[in-house]
């Protein structure tokens, strides 16, 4: 990619809310299959509209398959195109499949000789890449996850990771259909996060007048509900900013989430 597209790709992931930068996905092209040994294919993209490949390509760097029985299992063919990142998974495993893109970094932003300077990337780069005269330097962390989750034969409990935003089904993630209410929990470090926005958005926003965002709180056990409206993707974001950094210089933590669910007919 150039160097806008990365830098619209790394904002997309350490900005907390996403009015402010492009939106980021994981989309499966199945979400629930019958029996094991099947196979998927997972595109991944920054844009400006859900679901629809017009900006860049999410980067895979942070890319996490979690198994079924808690283990890491193994993308294939990965690729990263134009306009999107593409990748296959074969579901060699009864239950769900936690696919994430995990951004764990800093962002720094400064002035060198007059002239503005940023950098994206591991906290080890940090010190390599900022100059010890740096002007006016501000430093963030952040921690932002985009997910989705799939399903071979019977759903299985999907354990909470423990580490940043994150969303915890109450109801299964795959297991949505219209008209139905489902209820999730937001979590912060494996912990509650209470009374957080959290915004779900339906795809083919393209096609209609207005986005349809549905904007809903988490209340203080960090758990919403909602009602489905339509069959189709949806896209779930939140996100959040604290004090809780790792990094020395940094003053702030960044965190975001991002999720594609898949809400079908009864």
């Amino acid at each position: 990619m150039k160097t806008a597209a990365k830098l619209a790709a790394a904002l997309a992931l350490c900005l907390p809310f996403a009015a402010h930068a492009h939106d980021v996905w994981i989309v499966p092209s199945s979400t629930v299959l019958s029996g094991t040994d099947s196979w998927i294919t997972v595109d991944a993209a920054v844009g400006n509209d859900k679901f629809y490949f017009n900006h860049a390509p999410l980067r895979l760097d942070g890319l996490t398959v979690t198994a079924p029985d808690g283990n890491a299992a193994d993308a294939e063919n990965i690729n990263r195109g134009k306009l999107r990142s593409t990748f296959d998974l074969q579901l060699k495993q009864a239950g769900t499949y936690r696919v994430a893109v995990v951004n764990d970094g800093v962002f720094a932003r400064w002035k060198e000789d007059g002239k503005n300077k940023r950098y994206f990337g591991k906290a080890d780069g940090l010190a390599q890449a900022v100059p010890a005269k740096a002007d006016e330097l501000e430093v963030s962390q952040s921690l932002g996850r985009v997910e989705t989750f799939v399903t071979a034969g019977k759903p299985s409990a999907v354990k909470p990771v423990g580490r940043g935003l994150e969303l915890a089904p109450v109801t299964h993630p795959n297991d949505l259909f219209t008209d139905e209410a489902a209820t999730f929990q937001m979590l912060l470090d494996g912990q509650p996060a209470a009374d957080l926005d959290v915004t779900v958005v339906p795809g083919g926003s393209r096609y209609r007048d207005k986005v349809g965002e549905i904007a809903v709180k988490t209340g203080k056990d960090g758990k919403f509900s909602i009602k489905w409206p339509q069959p189709g993707l949806y896209w779930i974001e939140a996100g959040m900013e604290d004090a809780k950094v790792t990094v020395p210089q940094a003053k702030k933590r960044r965190l975001s989430y991002a999720g594609t669910v898949e809400v079908l007919q009864p």
